[in-house]
Formats: C-alpha cells, sequence, structure tokens
C-alpha cells in the first residue's frame, strides 16, 4: 500500500504528497474547465501515468531478458469528452530507440500492453498504443 495526502490550496489547485519518498507535486484545473492550466491537471496525471507506465513495465520486461532498450520517449496525447466530462482517448507512441527481432518486439508489446495503469481504465477511455523500433532520439 502506498499513502498519498493531496491538499486544496484553493482556486482549483492541489498539492500532493507522497508518504514513502516525501516527494510533492501540483495539480490545477485546466484553462477549459475553470482553472489557470499552469501545470498538469488530474486527467494529464492520469495520461502521464499511462505513459510513464507503458515504458516502465517494458523495461522491468527488458532488465529480465537482458535486453538493452535505450532512451526510449513516449508521446501522449489526451482527449476529453463529456458530459460527463472523461478520457475519452489516450493515444500513446513509444519510440524505442534499437530494434529487435519480431518475437522480441512482440513481447515488448504485450508487456507494454499488460501496464497497471491501463488494465485500470474504464471501457469509456480508449487507448491506441504504438511502439516504434528502431527510432532514433531526437
Amino acid at each position: 500500500m502506498v499513502h498519498i495526502d493531496v491538499s486544496y490550496e484553493g482556486q482549483l489547485r492541489c498539492r500532493a504528497t507522497h508518504e514513502p519518498s516525501g516527494n510533492q507535486l501540483h495539480t490545477d484545473a485546466p484553462v477549459d474547465n475553470h482553472g489557470r492550466g499552469e501545470t498538469f491537471s488530474p486527467t494529464d496525471l492520469v495520461a502521464t501515468g499511462l505513459g510513464t507506465c507503458i515504458v516502465t513495465i517494458m523495461g522491468i520486461y527488458a532488465n529480465k531478458h537482458d535486453l538493452d532498450l535505450g532512451e526510449m520517449t513516449v508521446s501522449i496525447d489526451k482527449e476529453m469528452d463529456g458530459p460527463p466530462r472523461h478520457i475519452s482517448k489516450l493515444t500513446v507512441t513509444v519510440d524505442v530507440p534499437h530494434a529487435f527481432d519480431e518475437k522480441t518486439e512482440r513481447a515488448l508489446r504485450n508487456a507494454a500492453e499488460g501496464c497497471p495503469v491501463a488494465k485500470s481504465l474504464g471501457p469509456n477511455t480508449e487507448i491506441d498504443l504504438t511502439i516504434r523500433f528502431g527510432q532514433p532520439v531526437s
């Protein structure tokens, strides 16, 4: 179990503290939902969680199989819909600088698709995942 404390700071801003580490982050409501949009919104954190989860799970697989994934990058586009307001689609593109044989790339894709964040999102959120191997870091 992980404990997180959240303080509402007013003006649609929150501060979250991750108890195990003491690290903090802030959220702000987006401009299109009455906020200032000066930092991540709560739904931005969901999108970020998905992208970071995917590459973390790929990294775990790679470590177990002694693979070098290099410095992967992730691009995420979040689309909102409603009412009620919800994340309707997350388009995720992962660029892996190294290419592998077909079997290894399929195993890495399967690992990515099994990320816990993706498994935690409901049926109203479409996930469009693309993984491109052999993509140099720009």
